[in-house]
């Protein structure tokens, strides 16, 4: 072991996946939670999918993928909540009708143009080659940001996730917390996508919810256990993948299903103990 971590360290590459990662699988988990709780973990699915449109329109003009994915990342998360609120298309349905149709234009643009190349795979599905130098750098500021902003107004957060209707009646602007909510989610799965791909990035956000929800019962319990465990499952995944030459995205989603497993059969184990103590 001591010999595969000196060796997997020797290699730039997996040093930048591994900054970029952490802060992603951090920023992810964090956001997940409140995702999860208010039933709108899909989002994470149907903005990868905007992600991907935007990533093959920066490839046909020639431009960074990042600073044009990000804009309209964004914005497509402002859309979500404007048509779901504003309109007879909710919630599941505004997020399929952008994310198919982003990923339809998306898929549209490559074929005339570059065709379904090696690099679109890496896309789709994630690599861990693909992080240069300057999407690094970009990537941590972007990072930062969602972690100071999610701290700053945590108990903004805390409070439109678990009682909406309350938090409206003491004065809280709930539309701008969600708001912050969704557009912090969409930097996160945009700067994830170069490594995980955009058919796995919503897994970083869905996975350590759900895994820590299996055991932990107060939001403080839950958003600290879902931290460490999607840093380390990334972290986990990354070693796997590197030994086993396999995607890194598929490897560190597969790691993450194991640790949700064993959370909930720990759970389950738990409960019978319980139910024959008492």
């Amino acid at each position: 072991m001591p010999d595969l971590l000196r060796e997997l360290f020797s290699y730039a590459f997996i040093i930048r996946a591994l900054v970029v990662g952490t802060m992603v699988a951090l920023c992810a988990a964090l956001l997940g939670i409140s995702l999860v709780l208010k039933r709108y973990s899909m989002i994470g699915e149907g903005l990868s999918h905007v992600g991907f449109g935007a990533l093959a329109l920066a490839m046909t003009l020639n431009m960074a993928p990042l600073k044009v994915s990000i804009p309209i990342v964004a914005v497509a998360a402002f859309l979500l909540l404007r048509i779901s609120e504003s309109s007879k298309i909710k919630g599941d349905a505004a997020i399929a009708l952008i994310s198919s149709s982003s990923l339809a234009i998306g898929v549209i643009i490559v074929s005339l143009t570059t065709g379904m190349n090696t690099d679109v795979c890496n896309y789709m599905f994630g690599s861990i080659l693909a992080m240069s130098k300057s999407d690094v750098y970009l990537s941590v500021a972007v990072s930062a940001v969602v972690l100071i902003l999610y701290i700053l107004f945590y108990n903004k957060i805390f409070a439109v996730t678990f009682d909406e209707s309350f938090a409206k009646a003491t004065g809280t602007n709930a539309g701008r917390y969600n708001m912050l909510i969704a557009l912090l989610t969409a930097l996160t799965i945009v700067i994830g996508m170069r490594m995980m791909g955009a058919m796995l990035i919503s897994s970083l956000i869905i996975f350590p919810a759900l895994t820590s929800m299996r055991l932990c019962r107060s939001f403080k319990s839950v958003v600290i256990c879902s931290a460490l465990l999607s840093v380390v499952c990334f972290f986990i995944g990354i070693v796997i993948s590197f030994s086993f030459s396999i995607p890194a995205g598929a490897s560190v989603v597969a790691v993450n299903l194991a640790a949700f497993l064993i959370f909930y059969l720990t759970a389950l184990i738990l409960k019978k103990i319980l139910e024959v103590s008492a």
